[in-house]
Order: C-alpha cells, then structure tokens, then sequence
C-alpha cells in the first residue's frame, strides 16, 4: 500500500477524496472516543484515500493543544497504516505551528494542512506569509499542504504566493476552499513541473476542479455522502463525465446546507441520518433549531438522498 500511497517522486500522492472528520463530543463536551472508532469503521469501508483529523468540520480551534493530538493517534490506531492522515495543525504563532506540527507528526500523521495565521490578518503580508508557510515546512518531519479558507481567515491566497511555496521542496499541495476555479486553473498550470498537487475544498466545485487539472477533494459532504463523492471521481477518471455531473448536481443542494449555510452543527446532524455518530459540538456552537434540522433533512430528500434518523 506505501507504493499507492506515493507519487513517482516518492511524494505523496494526494489524488482522491479525503472526508475532514467532525470530532464526536459527549453532552458533557468530552471527545467520545468510542463514538469515533466507530464512525471509523463505517467509513473504512469506502475508498476513501484518507483522513483528515483537525481540518474546520473537526472543531479544532475549540479544542485544548494535547486533545488534537491525542485525535491524531486514535485515529491512526483505529485507522491503521493503509490509508493516509492529513493533520489540521494550524496555529496562530509560528512557533505554535512548527510544534504541533511535529507533535502530528509523531501522533502518526503523513502530512500537516496548515492555514495562514489570520487574527492579525492586516498584517499578513506575502513576504509575512512565505516566511510563516517556509519556516513551518523547514521544521516539519511531514510535507506540508496550504490550507486557503478565505471564508474563516479573510485571507485568499492567490497563485503567485502558492506558487512560490509551491517550490519548497517539502510543500506538496493545496487544499482550496475558495472556489475560485479561474484561480485553481491558474495554480494548476503554474505549478504542474513542481510535483504540487491542488485539491477541492468543497463537493460543490469538485468536478470543475477536476477538469481543470485538481486531483481530488477534501470534502465534508464526504461525512456523509462518501460512497457518492467517491463514484463520481471513478466516473470522471473513466470518462463518464455526464453521469458524474449529474451525481455533481444532486451534491449541491446537500452541501451547501452543511457547510455555506449551516456549517459543522448541520454537518454532524446530516452524519446522524446517514447512520453515524454526530452528536453535540462544542460550546460556543449551538445545535441547529428544528426549523434547521428540517431543511438540513429536506436539503439530501429533495436530491434523492433519503437519510434516515
């Protein structure tokens, strides 16, 4: 499998569709280890290329530094060593980064998805930037994936600055949940002599990301419809593009409620009709009033998911 795993540069190869895992709290907001041992299990029976741990649908910022890595390791011991972690390890100082990414790294992570640091976003500068991103690589046993939301950070990062990060030796990819698919394009082509690979942030512009020269997502709609998400990237690789358009059009709906509108509350919701754990978030994240559980459920009935609680 380690051969799978790798890219013919001995890089890793981030093709394919990795589901940002919601972390399973109790109703005391104690991590519910059990709950997510089990969720493991049902998602390992889909060809799923990997996890993420920590990634936004994980709640990280509302957990304690030792919770995220203690995720890290319960997850690669129900995982196993077959399938690839992707480790949200984003700090706000440099040195915080560069310390839990190492910390990640031993937990049993193959590699780190790092955002740029945004509370003092005024002051995130490009040369401020590259010199967060290549200081954090540097350190890093694992190679290191950008991580651009400019929707929770206020910071987009454009082509040229990825680009140039692009050419760190241990800087292997991008997951960009912007959805500026010009802007993809364009980072696509600047970097295709790099071995750099770019990845879909969002089911709802996963296939024009793939026509463009993306290699897979890192989708939270993959939670829940990760069989489906997973069937579409087979068709679009067997050239079956109008049947994966229409699988693309039925994701819209869903994945917009879960993470534009809704975010993590729906998310963990719409896991508890598709048969997983989803349970509480944690405090300050409220649960979904019934009017919004109503259309989290109408949202996958209305495209032909029929989930039940």
């Amino acid at each position: 499998m380690e051969i799978m795993l790798r890219a013919a540069k001995g890089r890793l190869n981030l093709s394919g569709i990795f589901p940002p895992i919601p972390t399973p709290f109790r109703s005391d907001e104690c991590i519910a280890y059990e709950k997510l041992a089990s969720n493991i299990e049902k998602w390992k029976t889909i060809p799923f290329a990997g996890f993420v741990v920590q990634g936004s649908n994980g709640e990280y910022p509302l957990l304690e530094p030792q919770e995220r890595v203690d995720l890290v390791l319960k997850v690669r011991e129900y995982l196993g060593c077959d399938r690839l972690i992707i480790a949200g390890s984003s700090c706000e100082s440099t040195r915080a980064t560069v310390k839990m990414t190492q910390k990640m790294a031993e937990a049993g992570a193959d590699a780190a998805l790092v955002l740029a640091p945004h509370y003092y976003k005024s002051n995130m500068t490009v040369p401020t930037m590259e010199k967060f991103f290549k200081t954090v690589a540097d350190q890093s046993p694992v190679p290191v994936i950008l991580y651009n939301m400019p929707a929770n950070t206020g910071i987009d990062m454009g082509p040229d600055i990825v680009t140039s990060l692009a050419h760190h030796p241990n800087i292997i990819g991008l997951k960009d949940s912007g959805g500026d698919i010009t802007k993809m394009a364009r980072i696509v082509k600047k970097t295709e002599e790099l071995d750099f690979q770019v990845l879909a942030g969002s089911a709802g512009f996963l296939l024009p990301s793939l026509l463009v020269g993306c290699v897979g997502g890192i989708l939270g709609l993959a939670n829940i419809l990760g069989r489906e998400v997973c069937q579409m990237l087979q068709c679009y690789h067997q050239g079956a593009v109008e049947e994966a358009l229409v699988l693309h059009k039925k994701f819209l709906e869903p994945n917009a409620v879960v993470t534009r509108e809704l975010g993590v509350p729906a998310m963990k919701k719409a896991c508890e009709f598709a048969g997983l754990y989803g349970g509480p978030c944690r405090t300050p994240l409220l649960p979904l009033s019934e009017e919004q559980v109503n259309r989290v459920k109408n949202a996958f009935q209305k495209s032909c998911y029929f989930l039940e609680q």
